[in-house]
Protein backbone atom coordinates (compact mmCIF):
# COMPACT_ATOMS: atom_id res chain seq x y z
CA UNK A 1 0.00 0.00 0.00
CA UNK A 2 3.11 2.29 0.61
CA UNK A 3 6.35 2.68 -0.99
CA UNK A 4 9.39 1.58 0.44
CA UNK A 5 10.42 5.23 0.87
CA UNK A 6 6.58 5.72 3.03
CA UNK A 7 7.49 2.60 5.20
CA UNK A 8 10.68 3.70 6.23
CA UNK A 9 9.85 6.85 7.05
CA UNK A 10 6.59 5.71 8.76
CA UNK A 11 8.98 3.14 10.81
CA UNK A 12 11.26 5.89 11.56
CA UNK A 13 8.92 8.50 12.97
CA UNK A 14 7.28 5.73 14.91
CA UNK A 15 10.34 4.90 16.33
CA UNK A 16 10.78 8.19 17.83
CA UNK A 17 7.77 8.68 19.47
CA UNK A 18 7.90 5.21 20.90
CA UNK A 19 11.50 6.12 22.49
CA UNK A 20 10.19 9.83 23.26
CA UNK A 21 8.10 7.99 25.49
CA UNK A 22 10.88 6.89 28.02
CA UNK A 23 8.87 4.02 29.84
CA UNK A 24 10.69 1.65 31.93
CA UNK A 25 9.46 -1.42 30.25
CA UNK A 26 10.93 -0.13 26.50
CA UNK A 27 14.07 -0.67 25.24
CA UNK A 28 16.55 2.65 24.99
CA UNK A 29 16.86 1.79 21.44
CA UNK A 30 16.54 -0.19 18.45
CA UNK A 31 12.51 -1.05 19.63
CA UNK A 32 10.87 -3.80 18.01
CA UNK A 33 7.18 -3.66 16.72
CA UNK A 34 5.56 -4.13 13.80
CA UNK A 35 2.42 -1.76 12.81
CA UNK A 36 -0.27 -3.71 10.08
CA UNK A 37 -2.26 -1.40 8.67
CA UNK A 38 -5.52 -2.12 6.77
CA UNK A 39 -6.51 -0.05 3.76
CA UNK A 40 -10.08 0.37 2.52
CA UNK A 41 -10.06 -2.39 0.33
CA UNK A 42 -9.92 -5.88 1.43
CA UNK A 43 -6.53 -6.68 -0.47
CA UNK A 44 -5.08 -3.16 0.62
CA UNK A 45 -2.66 -2.91 3.23
CA UNK A 46 0.69 -2.54 4.82
CA UNK A 47 3.00 -4.22 7.65
CA UNK A 48 5.80 -1.70 8.68
CA UNK A 49 8.63 -3.13 10.69
CA UNK A 50 11.62 -1.28 12.14
CA UNK A 51 14.36 0.30 9.49
CA UNK A 52 16.99 -1.16 10.93
CA UNK A 53 15.62 -4.68 10.82
CA UNK A 54 15.86 -4.16 7.28
CA UNK A 55 19.21 -2.90 7.49
CA UNK A 56 20.34 -6.16 9.08
CA UNK A 57 18.69 -8.22 6.70
CA UNK A 58 20.12 -6.46 3.86
CA UNK A 59 23.42 -6.46 5.02
CA UNK A 60 23.20 -10.15 5.70
CA UNK A 61 22.17 -10.80 1.75
CA UNK A 62 24.62 -8.62 0.72
CA UNK A 63 27.17 -10.49 2.65
CA UNK A 64 26.12 -13.82 1.41
CA UNK A 65 26.01 -12.48 -2.53
CA UNK A 66 29.46 -11.63 -1.93
CA UNK A 67 30.58 -14.77 -0.42
CA UNK A 68 28.81 -16.70 -3.55
CA UNK A 69 30.89 -14.92 -6.37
Amino acid sequence: MFSKEQKQFIAKEFEKIILRLDHPEMPKEKPIFQLHIEGKEAWSWADIEPNWIYDKHNSYENKSKEGSE
